[in-house]
Protein backbone atom coordinates (compact mmCIF):
# COMPACT_ATOMS: atom_id res chain seq x y z
CA UNK A 1 0.00 0.00 0.00
CA UNK A 2 1.52 3.45 -0.81
CA UNK A 3 0.30 6.97 -1.24
CA UNK A 4 -0.21 9.07 1.68
CA UNK A 5 -2.75 11.71 3.01
CA UNK A 6 -0.09 13.65 4.16
CA UNK A 7 1.80 16.00 1.16
CA UNK A 8 5.23 16.20 2.93
CA UNK A 9 5.46 12.15 4.06
CA UNK A 10 4.71 9.32 1.01
CA UNK A 11 4.63 5.85 2.48
CA UNK A 12 6.28 3.76 0.56
CA UNK A 13 6.37 -0.13 0.20
CA UNK A 14 9.29 -0.61 2.36
CA UNK A 15 7.61 1.91 5.03
CA UNK A 16 4.07 -0.64 4.91
CA UNK A 17 6.49 -3.74 5.63
CA UNK A 18 7.60 -1.98 8.48
CA UNK A 19 4.51 -1.19 9.99
CA UNK A 20 3.03 -4.56 8.94
CA UNK A 21 5.86 -5.99 11.33
CA UNK A 22 5.14 -3.98 14.11
CA UNK A 23 1.17 -4.30 13.81
CA UNK A 24 1.25 -7.67 14.12
CA UNK A 25 3.81 -7.59 17.38
CA UNK A 26 1.44 -4.69 19.17
CA UNK A 27 -1.22 -7.51 19.40
CA UNK A 28 -0.84 -10.36 21.82
CA UNK A 29 -2.84 -13.06 19.92
CA UNK A 30 -4.47 -14.24 23.12
CA UNK A 31 -6.74 -17.17 23.38
CA UNK A 32 -10.21 -15.21 24.49
CA UNK A 33 -11.68 -17.24 26.91
CA UNK A 34 -14.37 -16.48 29.90
CA UNK A 35 -13.34 -12.99 32.53
CA UNK A 36 -14.76 -11.89 35.72
CA UNK A 37 -14.80 -8.60 33.92
CA UNK A 38 -13.78 -6.51 30.85
CA UNK A 39 -12.03 -3.53 30.78
CA UNK A 40 -12.75 -1.21 27.52
CA UNK A 41 -10.08 1.44 27.13
CA UNK A 42 -11.04 4.43 26.08
CA UNK A 43 -9.51 6.24 22.87
CA UNK A 44 -10.81 7.77 19.16
CA UNK A 45 -11.92 4.64 18.28
CA UNK A 46 -15.28 3.34 18.40
CA UNK A 47 -14.68 0.50 17.36
CA UNK A 48 -13.43 -0.69 21.24
CA UNK A 49 -17.23 -0.28 21.65
CA UNK A 50 -18.27 -1.99 19.36
CA UNK A 51 -15.98 -4.66 19.84
CA UNK A 52 -16.80 -4.99 23.59
CA UNK A 53 -20.55 -5.77 22.89
CA UNK A 54 -20.16 -8.20 20.58
CA UNK A 55 -17.57 -9.95 23.48
CA UNK A 56 -20.39 -8.79 25.89
CA UNK A 57 -22.93 -11.13 23.71
CA UNK A 58 -20.60 -13.95 23.20
CA UNK A 59 -20.87 -14.64 26.79
CA UNK A 60 -17.15 -13.58 27.90
CA UNK A 61 -17.52 -11.32 30.73
CA UNK A 62 -21.08 -10.66 32.86
CA UNK A 63 -19.39 -7.13 33.97
CA UNK A 64 -17.38 -4.32 31.89
CA UNK A 65 -15.96 -1.08 32.52
CA UNK A 66 -15.94 1.91 30.29
CA UNK A 67 -12.82 3.91 30.57
CA UNK A 68 -11.58 7.28 29.80
CA UNK A 69 -12.15 10.97 29.83
CA UNK A 70 -10.75 13.16 27.17
CA UNK A 71 -7.71 13.95 25.05
CA UNK A 72 -6.67 16.68 22.83
CA UNK A 73 -7.36 13.81 19.92
CA UNK A 74 -10.38 12.61 21.14
CA UNK A 75 -12.65 16.01 22.90
CA UNK A 76 -14.15 16.87 19.58
CA UNK A 77 -15.11 13.34 18.20
CA UNK A 78 -16.24 12.44 22.15
CA UNK A 79 -17.09 16.04 23.67
CA UNK A 80 -18.60 14.25 26.79
CA UNK A 81 -15.57 11.84 27.51
CA UNK A 82 -14.78 8.46 25.92
CA UNK A 83 -15.91 6.75 28.44
CA UNK A 84 -19.75 8.62 28.31
CA UNK A 85 -19.79 7.75 24.37
CA UNK A 86 -18.53 3.90 24.73
CA UNK A 87 -21.14 3.19 26.81
CA UNK A 88 -23.77 5.00 24.77
CA UNK A 89 -22.53 2.94 22.10
CA UNK A 90 -22.93 -0.46 23.88
CA UNK A 91 -26.35 0.43 24.67
CA UNK A 92 -27.55 0.83 21.36
CA UNK A 93 -25.91 -2.52 20.95
CA UNK A 94 -27.78 -4.16 23.48
CA UNK A 95 -25.43 -4.22 26.42
CA UNK A 96 -27.93 -3.72 29.65
CA UNK A 97 -27.30 -0.52 31.57
CA UNK A 98 -26.93 -3.38 34.59
CA UNK A 99 -23.74 -4.51 32.87
CA UNK A 100 -21.73 -1.57 32.46
CA UNK A 101 -19.81 0.35 34.77
CA UNK A 102 -18.26 3.90 34.03
CA UNK A 103 -15.19 5.49 35.06
CA UNK A 104 -14.78 8.73 33.12
CA UNK A 105 -11.79 10.16 34.28
CA UNK A 106 -9.00 8.46 32.98
CA UNK A 107 -5.98 10.33 30.96
CA UNK A 108 -3.22 7.75 30.43
CA UNK A 109 -3.24 3.67 30.27
CA UNK A 110 -2.09 3.71 33.56
CA UNK A 111 -5.12 6.21 35.01
CA UNK A 112 -7.55 3.13 32.98
CA UNK A 113 -6.10 0.18 34.81
CA UNK A 114 -6.05 2.23 38.34
CA UNK A 115 -8.89 3.78 38.22
CA UNK A 116 -11.11 1.18 36.30
CA UNK A 117 -10.18 -1.13 39.96
CA UNK A 118 -10.95 1.62 41.96
CA UNK A 119 -14.69 0.94 40.36
CA UNK A 120 -14.79 -2.38 40.35
CA UNK A 121 -13.75 -2.13 44.02
CA UNK A 122 -16.56 0.50 45.19
CA UNK A 123 -18.67 -1.70 43.34
CA UNK A 124 -17.76 -5.02 45.37
CA UNK A 125 -16.13 -6.35 42.67
CA UNK A 126 -12.82 -8.23 43.20
CA UNK A 127 -11.58 -10.25 39.60
CA UNK A 128 -9.88 -12.60 39.55
CA UNK A 129 -9.76 -12.82 35.43
CA UNK A 130 -9.77 -9.40 33.40
CA UNK A 131 -10.18 -8.90 29.58
CA UNK A 132 -8.55 -5.82 28.43
CA UNK A 133 -10.66 -4.46 25.38
CA UNK A 134 -8.24 -1.56 23.53
CA UNK A 135 -7.36 -0.71 19.78
CA UNK A 136 -5.33 -3.28 17.74
CA UNK A 137 -2.23 -1.87 18.23
CA UNK A 138 -2.50 -0.99 21.63
CA UNK A 139 -3.02 -4.60 22.94
CA UNK A 140 0.95 -4.99 24.17
CA UNK A 141 1.12 -1.78 25.83
CA UNK A 142 -2.24 -2.47 27.89
CA UNK A 143 -1.48 -5.72 28.88
CA UNK A 144 2.37 -4.65 29.87
CA UNK A 145 0.29 -1.92 32.01
CA UNK A 146 -1.73 -4.28 33.47
CA UNK A 147 0.69 -6.36 34.40
CA UNK A 148 2.54 -3.79 36.10
CA UNK A 149 -0.08 -2.27 38.10
CA UNK A 150 -2.25 -5.09 38.49
CA UNK A 151 0.09 -8.25 39.00
CA UNK A 152 -2.28 -10.44 40.77
CA UNK A 153 -5.10 -10.51 37.97
CA UNK A 154 -4.56 -13.16 35.01
CA UNK A 155 -4.92 -10.49 32.17
CA UNK A 156 -5.86 -11.33 28.36
CA UNK A 157 -6.20 -8.78 25.50
CA UNK A 158 -8.79 -8.48 22.66
CA UNK A 159 -9.77 -6.11 19.97
CA UNK A 160 -11.19 -5.04 16.73
CA UNK A 161 -10.07 -8.12 14.31
CA UNK A 162 -8.76 -6.11 12.02
CA UNK A 163 -5.81 -6.12 9.15
CA UNK A 164 -3.50 -3.09 8.96
CA UNK A 165 -5.08 -1.90 5.81
CA UNK A 166 -8.50 -1.98 6.85
CA UNK A 167 -7.73 -0.29 9.68
CA UNK A 168 -6.09 2.55 7.75
CA UNK A 169 -9.25 2.67 6.03
CA UNK A 170 -11.16 2.96 9.25
CA UNK A 171 -9.10 6.13 10.38
CA UNK A 172 -8.57 7.86 6.71
CA UNK A 173 -4.96 8.62 7.26
CA UNK A 174 -2.40 5.87 6.83
CA UNK A 175 0.84 8.41 7.62
CA UNK A 176 -1.01 9.11 11.09
CA UNK A 177 -1.49 5.35 11.89
CA UNK A 178 1.78 4.77 11.37
CA UNK A 179 2.86 7.28 13.67
CA UNK A 180 1.00 6.06 16.31
CA UNK A 181 2.60 2.48 15.68
CA UNK A 182 5.51 3.90 16.04
CA UNK A 183 4.58 6.07 18.95
CA UNK A 184 3.17 3.29 20.85
CA UNK A 185 6.50 1.10 20.29
CA UNK A 186 8.38 3.18 21.48
CA UNK A 187 6.29 3.52 24.96
CA UNK A 188 6.40 -0.35 24.60
CA UNK A 189 10.31 -0.25 25.15
CA UNK A 190 10.62 2.89 27.22
CA UNK A 191 7.67 2.86 29.95
CA UNK A 192 9.21 -0.03 31.49
CA UNK A 193 12.47 2.45 32.63
CA UNK A 194 10.07 4.61 34.19
CA UNK A 195 8.16 1.87 36.08
CA UNK A 196 4.88 2.22 34.09
CA UNK A 197 4.99 -1.12 32.58
CA UNK A 198 6.34 -4.81 32.76
CA UNK A 199 9.28 -5.24 29.93
CA UNK A 200 8.33 -7.10 26.67
CA UNK A 201 10.89 -8.85 24.64
CA UNK A 202 10.89 -6.95 21.23
CA UNK A 203 12.80 -9.14 18.34
CA UNK A 204 14.98 -7.68 16.35
CA UNK A 205 13.37 -7.05 13.05
CA UNK A 206 10.34 -5.65 15.12
CA UNK A 207 13.18 -3.42 16.35
CA UNK A 208 14.72 -2.83 12.85
CA UNK A 209 11.46 -1.93 11.19
CA UNK A 210 10.75 0.50 14.34
CA UNK A 211 14.32 2.40 13.81
CA UNK A 212 13.59 2.25 10.28
CA UNK A 213 10.27 4.16 10.30
CA UNK A 214 11.86 6.57 12.67
CA UNK A 215 14.99 7.23 10.57
CA UNK A 216 11.66 7.95 7.79
CA UNK A 217 10.48 10.58 10.16
CA UNK A 218 7.14 8.97 10.93
CA UNK A 219 7.40 10.58 14.48
CA UNK A 220 4.51 12.64 14.95
CA UNK A 221 3.37 10.77 18.14
CA UNK A 222 6.56 10.13 20.21
CA UNK A 223 6.74 11.03 23.54
CA UNK A 224 10.41 12.74 24.99
CA UNK A 225 12.14 10.52 26.74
Amino acid sequence: MTGSTDSQQTVTGEHWRNALLIWDYHQMHHELRPADVAIALGSHDLGVATTTAKLYHAGLFPTVVFTGGNSPTTAARFPRGEAVHYREHALSLGVPDSAILLEPNAANTGHNITYSRQVLDAAGITPATVLLVSKPYMERRSYATARKLWPEAEVCCASEPLELDDYVKSIGDEKLVLDMLVGDLQRVIEYPKLGFAIEQDVPEDVRAAYESLLTAGFTSRLITT
